[in-house]
């Protein structure tokens, strides 16, 4: 009896191990068969123009054969590092008050609105920008439609993502952490500095690549509010574009080169966020040798 037991479950573990393998597998493919897809879209165009057009040429004019993505790669760039840097001390000390400063009924209160905010579709955060925001900034500094937007709207959209993950990793610390720093006279904020954040911080760094990737990918809400003017913002008020805004709007009509450059700009977000990922995993590694 006990063999037969043994034996059921020694084969109900393989069956699990190979549906984890299977499901392992499927999800490396289905990331390779991307890469491949957008490698051979934009064949056509890099025999022919070569890699090195796409960040010297004089401007972004395909009709014309110019091909630059630089201006609108730095507006990506700009973008995500101002909402990121806004977004993340917001939603991190946020999870801070509900966990050790807020009472419960006012914590439980606060998790629901930023699940709420989580749940609202980006489109309509672009049009609240538009009819709100961008009329705001617009009364400080014409147009209005402006990098500033962009960084207010994407911080806006990434917050509950840091913070609803920040959440998760503060209630994740043993609280013989707690009652440890509490017998040795700690403060709250003391505890919170020197205890929980160490103890927490894999969950907070999880947080920022996922933050950091969503603002990255973000387009309708950036392609309603920045301008999708093809120029490197030389301040906050300078309208712009990003690389999704303008796959967005060009691809519906675009033919021939035009549509391989379209996914030259799909390759370099899609390069943007495997270097996010091969940082990540530096980082986490130096953290664990830490």
């Amino acid at each position: 009896m006990l063999k037969s037991k043994t034996l059921s479950h020694s084969l109900s573990d393989q069956i699990l191990v190979w549906m984890l393998r299977g499901c392992a597998v499927v999800a490396g493919a289905i990331i390779v068969l991307i890469v491949l897809f957008l490698g051979l879209e934009t064949l056509p165009v890099l025999q022919q123009v070569g890699l090195g057009r796409f960040f010297t040429d004089a401007s972004w004019n395909p009709a014309e054969g110019l091909y630059n993505l630089t201006p609108m790669l730095w507006g990506t760039l700009l973008a995500m590092t101002g909402s990121v840097i806004l977004a993340t001390p917001l939603g991190i000390l946020s999870a801070v008050f509900c966990h050790y400063y807020a009472s419960p009924m006012i914590a439980g209160l606060y998790r629901r609105l930023i699940e709420l905010l989580a749940g609202i579709p980006s489109v309509v955060y672009g049009f609240w920008g538009l009819v709100v925001l961008v009329p705001l900034i617009g009364r400080l500094q014409a147009p209005g439609t402006s990098l500033l937007a962009g960084i207010a709207i994407l911080t806006i959209m990434i917050l509950p993502t840091v913070a609803l993950m920040a959440d998760a990793s503060l209630a994740k610390v043993p609280p013989e952490y707690l009652r440890g720093a509490a017998a040795l006279g700690l403060s709250r904020w003391g505890t919170v500095r020197g205890v929980v954040f160490p103890a927490a911080k894999s969950g907070l760094f999880t947080g920022v690549i996922l933050e950091t990737g969503r603002a990255i990918g973000e387009t309708m809400a950036i392609l309603m509010v920045c301008g999708n003017v093809v120029q490197t913002p030389k301040s906050l008020f300078d309208p712009m574009r990003t690389l999704t805004a303008n796959i967005a709007l060009e691809m519906a009509y675009a033919t021939g080169n035009h549509r391989s450059a379209l996914f030259v700009s799909g390759l370099v977000l899609m390069a943007l966020i495997i270097a996010l990922v091969v940082a990540a995993e530096v980082i986490s590694k130096g953290q664990i040798y830490d």
